[in-house]
């Protein structure tokens, strides 16, 4: 062939499954399966004993709390607290059950305590660092996590729980969807190219109409109560994925771990998890007031 005929020769295309991936962002059936489980499993929990739901988080942060210090002390040589976070953590979770917000941050002011000390005998080089380190892990994970426990006890506790998770889930769908369907304006492109604003409008449509049917058919609230709910875990939702991919690209990882095909993981789901627990607990009290 001349020069010119292979100066002419149309490029090649990429493989159909190639645009896909890159596209979608994940490994789509594998996501899809683990989230079917992960959800099934959730609903089994609350549909017959409910209260299995806080093992289920107390498992999550547990695991979580490993990748994060993982990475911490593989790629920034930091080392969280291991101990104390996690028994501090497990503790934050479940004296939440009985004693509410008083017990778990009682757990928490107690779980830094232990932090300071537990670091004092491997001198002071890199004392702050490894402190800051391990008390914004108990923070964001158990802390954060122990409001999700928080709404299992009441009697409508089932109701609660599902307001908050369907919430999320519609709000990550309806962004996923939008996004790659029509995802052309970045949102912030230097933390989360990915994210664009076309699927924060997903998010929206996706939040506002799970928290309206949710918040007023499980639990007698007004549709109203159910838009700005919907709204509010919108942008908490965001915010933790932002913040999310703001960690990984300061520590120069694409994920927390390996666990969930599709997903990458357990921090990589707790990312829009934890941060709208805390604002699900506080608006379903105002909303929703306890009998």
């Amino acid at each position: 062939m001349s020069a010119a005929g292979a100066a002419e020769a149309p490029a090649v295309e990429p493989a159909p499954e190639a645009k896909k991936a890159s596209k979608a962002g994940r490994n789509l059936p594998a996501a899809i399966g683990v989230g079917l489980l992960l959800g099934a499993a959730i609903i089994v929990s609350l549909l017959t004993v409910r209260f299995l739901f806080i093992g289920i988080i107390a498992v999550a942060i547990a695991v979580g709390t490993f990748e994060f210090a993982g990475v911490l002390r593989r790629v920034a040589d930091t080392k969280v607290a291991m101990i104390p976070v996690l028994v501090g953590g497990q503790a934050m979770i479940w004296l939440a059950w009985p004693f509410g917000r008083e017990g778990a941050l009682t757990a928490f002011v107690l779980t830094v305590l232990a932090c300071l000390l537990w670091r004092l005998p491997q001198g002071a080089k890199g004392y702050l660092r490894d402190i800051s380190a391990s008390t914004f892990a108990a923070a964001y994970l158990p802390l954060f996590g122990a409001f999700a426990a928080m709404l299992v006890p009441p009697s409508d506790g089932v109701g609660r729980v599902l307001t908050f998770l369907i919430g999320v889930v519609a709000s990550d769908t309806g962004g996923y969807i939008a996004g790659v369907l029509g995802g052309k304006h970045p949102m912030a492109p230097t933390i989360s190219p990915k994210k664009t604003w076309e699927g924060f409008g997903g998010s929206l449509v996706g939040g506002v109409v799970a928290g309206a049917l949710t918040l007023s058919l499980l639990l007698d609230g007004h549709v109203w109560q159910g838009v700005l709910f919907g709204v509010a875990i919108v942008l908490t939702a965001t915010l933790g994925d932002l913040v999310e991919s703001l960690i990984k690209r300061d520590l120069g990882v694409k994920d927390m771990g390996t666990l969930l095909p599709g997903h990458g993981g357990i921090m990589d789901r707790l990312d829009s998890l934890l941060p709208s627990a805390v604002v699900s607990w506080l608006l379903l009290s105002a909303f929703v007031p306890l009998g």
